[in-house]
């Protein structure tokens, strides 16, 4: 199965607001294994970066000045999703900025039923938790050491390792199958009822043996059954 593990960067919380997506990062994934396929954008958002923002992520106005607006590579964008599910942490945010900036150049927008939320997965595996990026880093032992700073293309790169995980990590597919197990409890019930009757064998002690453990327990000293 094919899947698209992306993360994206913004100027703020609401496209609704005016705020802008100013970079993403896609990462291919078939059968829960990176690929090594992606699609990585920066774009010029046509207005000021907040400082909060730019703290976030580090994304100035100087850096994004010469960068492409997001109609200029949409179309490849579109291409390289083509049509995967899309998995993302806490991904009703990013669907909002992509699908926002898919409307402004006349794309339509990417269907939600798409959408893989790794924060709505994590509430189900670890309830009452921390669910950050970086917490489940943490739970899961990922090294993100090199992450100073938010980017598009590295946090994705973190997600694919936490959704892996989420999903049950390196016992994917080892699972026992269900109707296996019970074709073999089937065949089993099926040989034990074609063994041959046999008629149960007794186990009293004989005479003699009953004579020979008497004289033998004579010659205990002390028995703990005698105390």
């Amino acid at each position: 199965m094919r899947e698209i593990i992306f993360d994206t960067e913004t100027t703020g919380f609401d496209p609704k607001n005016g705020d802008r997506m100013v970079e993403i990062g896609c990462m291919e994934m078939v059968n829960r294994v990176l690929t090594g396929r992606t699609f990585h954008a920066y774009f010029n958002p046509q207005r000021t970066m907040p400082a909060e923002a730019e703290a976030v992520h580090g994304l100035s106005d100087a850096f994004l000045a010469d960068k492409p607006l997001f109609s200029e590579r949409a179309g490849e964008f579109l291409d390289f999703i083509e049509d995967s599910p899309m998995v993302a942490h806490n991904a009703g945010f990013d669907f909002a900025f992509i699908n926002f900036e898919l409307t402004c150049c006349d794309h339509p927008e990417v269907d939600r039923q798409r959408m893989v939320d790794t924060v709505a997965l994590a509430k189900i595996r670890h309830p009452g938790a921390k669910l950050s990026l970086d917490a489940l880093c943490t739970r899961y032992g990922i090294d993100r050491s090199h992450r100073t700073k938010h980017g598009a293309l590295l946090d994705a790169e973190l997600l694919a390792q936490v959704y892996v995980e989420l999903r049950g990590g390196r016992q994917i597919g080892l699972e026992l199958c269900t109707e296996s197990v019970e074709i073999v409890a089937q065949t089993k019930v099926l040989e034990r009822k074609e063994r041959p009757f046999r008629q149960p064998r007794t186990h009293a002690a004989t005479d003699a043996e009953l004579a020979a453990h008497a004289e033998f327990l004579k010659s205990v000293d002390t028995p703990l059954w005698g105390a």
